[in-house]
This record gives structure tokens, C-alpha cells and sequence, in this order.
């Protein structure tokens, strides 16, 4: 008879698989980093197994070295994995009955590879998520700590890309906080829907041996066991959801690049990015580009995709658990991979950022931004808003024509357009009064953004204090 490929499961089958099948259904080049995620599963269902007289202790014992031998290996390097063997969990069990004998066999007693890696996938990304988590709160401290320093300097704020009224920088810089606050926020509520766990679920309907699935969940930190064995296997909401968060925060980071990537151009030179951060030219030797800010604004479109991949491979399974899912893996990895090397990139970048100050204001002043502040001046001074709005607009114009910004008109230029306007319309047209002037929760009068700051601070102590 011809050699069995894999004794784990080759009972009944009477050849073994075609060497080029065998590497294509083979998983465990990229499933091995669940090595340690499948070891405390093993030890957990172990253990559970023992209490409920499943297992001897002996060969809990027997199970517990071996599994520390494994695990000393695969840290050392010297862990020699196998294709043959298919995926993480196969390589694992054949080693340790090779260390240990039968008690290796009787490991899997109660379970199915489809639990065990709905199991070892969750622990992985719960465990990915917490140090997001905490990457995320170092990039966000890194924004809180240099709005702090820029809470009354003043810039243009945009829309369409023009100038539109005038903020200070750090009010700028909050509102990436508020983004990522969110992100954060999506990342805590995917770790409390994915920590359920799968163990006990078996193939795909339980085992008819007396185990405790809830010791089992609660050697593994998770909060609760999956209700249903069929949902327990083939679910990967949890998967998914995190894809999709990994996507906004990936949306919310390539925002965050664009600004940095406008605003260091020789059009603006609001900011001067780190020479560590940039490189040059191979042939323009007076280039410094923002490299860095354009690869996280460039890997975003591969943090979509996965979530599209994902999607993709889910939109047509039936239960329970398919060979499909397999492919679940790269995808998530790599919005892992990529999302935390772009949060971790930003985090050491952002707190060597150097704002020119004067290029930001002479920008606000020159971009008319104090426009609408003339045209409420004359609302507050019974001027309906449409007849002021071309007060205003003429205002400008005129403005334009002589080259100069608006606080320079001086007051009998301005009285041509509106009797209404008075010597009081300087306090409003200069950008440091129309900025102070927006004094209010979540306005941008350095006031209000010192407050936020203060708040956000806070925030972030609660945030970094929470331990898993």
C-alpha cells in the first residue's frame, strides 16, 4: 500500500496527495505565527480535559512538557516545520507525539482543527489589537503633545483645497485626534465582540465527550463561550470587522499623510518634516520627499483590499466550515502588518514636526479668510446676510485689486462698500481676532483648544491605563 501523506487524517485514503497539491493546500508558511496562540489553546483544552477525568494526570504532564519543548523551539528557531503536515496545528500535535507518545494522541480528544483555529485566530488578533491599541495611543499623544504647542498658531482652514477662515494649528491637530479617537473606539468594540470562544464546538457540533467549554474560556481570557457550535466554526465576523477598522483608521492615516505631504511642499512650507523620515533624489540632489507620508497614504489601498478579500471569501459559504477559510488569514495579517507599521511610522514622525509659523499665518491673511467675519459684523449690525455677503464680496475684490489683505484697506475704502462699517472692524479683520473670536466648545480660539488638549490628555491617561 502506498504511504499515507499525513497520518493525522489519512486513514481513508489509499495514495498519497500529489506533491503539487500538497504544497497548494498546505498552510503552515504563513500559519505558523499561530504557533503560540495554538500551544496556549492546547495547554487550556488540556488542562480542561484532565479536570473532567478525560486525561490522566500523567498525561497532562507528559502534555505540558512537551508542548514547553515545542514552544522553546519554535522561539530558538530550531523547530522544523512541515509541509507535509499541512497547516500549525498538524505540525505541532506530530511533534509532540513524537516527544511524548500516546498522551500526544489523545490531545485532540473533543476537538477539530475548525475550532482550534477559530480559537488560535481570535487570541492572535486580540492580542493584536491590545498592541494597537496602545501604538495608536502613543501616535495620538504625539498629536495631543505638539497641538499643545501650537494652540494659538495661526493658519488657513480649508475647503476645496482654499482658503477658507482661519484656525490655529492645533485646532487642526485635534481633529486628527478626534479621527483617531474614533478608531480607537471601533478597535475596543471588535475585541469585546471577538472575545468568545470557539473551543468545544468541535467540526461543527460539539462532541458528545463531558467537557467544560466555559474552564476552557476562562483559561484563555476569553469573556464567554461561542452559543453555537455551526456559528463557533465558521465565523469570521471578527475578522472582518477588524479589517473594516483597520481600513477607516488607514483612511484616517492617509488623510492625516496628504495634509503633511501639502503642507511641506515649497507651495506651502507650513511644516518642515524630519530628514529621517524623507528621503532624496537619485538625480535632483535639492529634493526632500516626503516618503514616509506617501507610503501610508499609499498602503492604504492594500488595507482595502484586504477587507474586499475577506468579504469576498465569506459572501458565499455555506455552513460550516470551508477549505475557503484558509485564505482568511494573509488578509488579516497584513491589514495587522500594515495598519500598525503606518500607526507606529506617524507616531515617531509626528512629534519632530516643526511648524513655520509665520508661512502659516501670511497664508491665512493672504487667502481673504477673515472674509465671513466682516460679512457677521454686518449681520450683527442689522445687515441681512445676502446684502452683506456682497458687501463683503466687493470688499474683497477691491482687496485683490490693490494686493494687499483685507485688515490693510483702510477704514474710508471699506466705508465705500457699507456706511455700517466702523473703526471696531479691525478687531475682527485681523486673523488673531478672528480666531479668538470663535470662543466656544470645539471653536478654535486657543481658549477652547488649550481646554481640549486638557481633555484629551485625560482621555489618554484612561485610555493607556486600561490593561488586557
Amino acid at each position: 500500500m502506498t504511504k499515507k501523506t499525513n497520518q493525522q487524517w489519512g486513514g481513508r485514503f489509499s495514495e498519497s496527495m500529489d506533491g503539487l497539491i500538497l504544497q497548494f493546500n498546505a498552510s503552515v508558511d504563513f500559519d505558523q505565527r499561530l504557533a503560540m496562540q495554538d500551544i496556549a489553546g492546547s495547554r487550556a483544552h488540556a488542562t480542561m480535559l484532565a479536570a473532567q477525568g478525560i486525561l490522566t494526570p500523567a498525561e497532562l504532564s507528559d502534555i505540558d512538557t512537551g508542548l514547553t519543548q515545542i514552544q522553546q523551539s519554535i522561539h530558538d528557531g530550531t523547530f522544523e516545520w512541515s509541509t507535509e503536515l499541512e497547516d500549525v496545528h498538524m505540525n505541532i500535535e506530530a511533534r509532540l507525539t513524537e516527544l511524548i507518545g500516546l498522551a500526544g494522541k489523545k490531545l485532540h480528544t473533543g476537538r477539530s482543527r475548525n475550532d482550534q483555529v477559530a480559537t488560535d485566530i481570535r487570541l492572535y488578533l486580540r492580542g493584536a489589537i491590545d498592541t494597537l491599541r496602545m501604538d495608536l495611543g502613543y501616535l495620538m499623544q504625539a498629536i495631543v503633545d505638539l497641538a499643545d504647542q501650537e494652540t494659538d498658531t495661526i493658519m488657513p482652514g480649508f475647503t476645496h483645497l482654499q482658503s477658507a477662515q482661519p484656525v490655529t494649528f492645533g485646532h487642526h491637530l485635534l481633529a486628527w485626534f478626534e479621527m483617531l479617537k474614533r478608531d480607537a473606539s471601533r478597535l475596543t468594540d471588535c475585541r469585546e465582540r471577538l472575545n468568545q470562544c470557539p473551543l468545544g464546538a468541535a467540526a461543527l457540533a460539539g462532541t458528545s465527550y463531558p467537557i467544560n467549554r466555559q474552564q476552557t474560556a476562562d483559561l484563555l481570557g476569553f469573556d464567554t463561550v461561542c452559543a453555537n457550535s455551526l456559528d463557533a466554526v465558521s465565523d469570521r465576523d471578527f475578522a472582518i470587522e477588524f479589517c473594516s477598522a483597520a481600513s477607516i483608521l488607514a483612511m484616517h492615516l492617509s488623510r492625516m499623510a496628504e495634509e503633511m505631504i501639502i503642507w511641506n511642499s515649497q507651495q506651502f512650507q507650513f511644516v518642515d518634516l524630519p530628514d529621517r523620515f524623507c528621503t532624496g533624489s537619485s538625480i535632483m540632489p535639492q529634493k526632500k520627499n516626503p516618503d514616509i507620508a506617501e507610503l501610508v497614504r499609499g498602503k492604504t489601498g492594500r488595507v482595502y483590499g484586504n477587507l474586499m478579500t475577506l468579504l469576498t471569501l465569506m459572501k458565499s459559504q455555506p455552513l460550516a466550515y470551508n477549505k475557503d477559510n484558509q485564505e482568511d488569514k494573509t488578509p488579516l495579517f497584513d491589514s495587522i502588518d500594515t495598519v500598525s507599521a503606518c500607526v507606529q511610522a506617524f507616531a515617531g514622525m509626528i512629534p519632530h514636526i516643526r511648524a513655520n509659523r509665520d508661512a502659516m499665518k501670511l497664508a491665512a491673511k493672504n487667502g481673504y479668510a477673515t472674509a465671513t467675519d466682516l460679512a457677521d459684523y454686518l449681520v450683527k449690525k442689522g445687515v441681512a446676510f445676502r446684502d452683506a455677503h456682497e458687501v463683503v464680496g466687493k470688499a474683497v475684490a477691491m482687496a485683490i485689486r490693490e494686493n494687499c489683505a483685507l485688515d490693510e484697506l483702510d477704514l474710508a475704502a471699506l466705508q465705500t462698500h457699507s456706511s455700517m462699517i466702523e473703526s471696531d472692524v479691525y478687531d475682527i479683520l485681523r486673523v488673531e481676532g478672528s480666531v479668538k473670536s470663535r470662543n466656544h466648545v470645539g471653536g478654535t480660539a486657543p481658549e477652547q483648544v488649550s481646554a481640549a488638549v486638557n481633555a484629551a490628555k485625560v482621555f489618554l491617561t484612561e485610555m493607556m491605563a486600561v490593561k488586557r
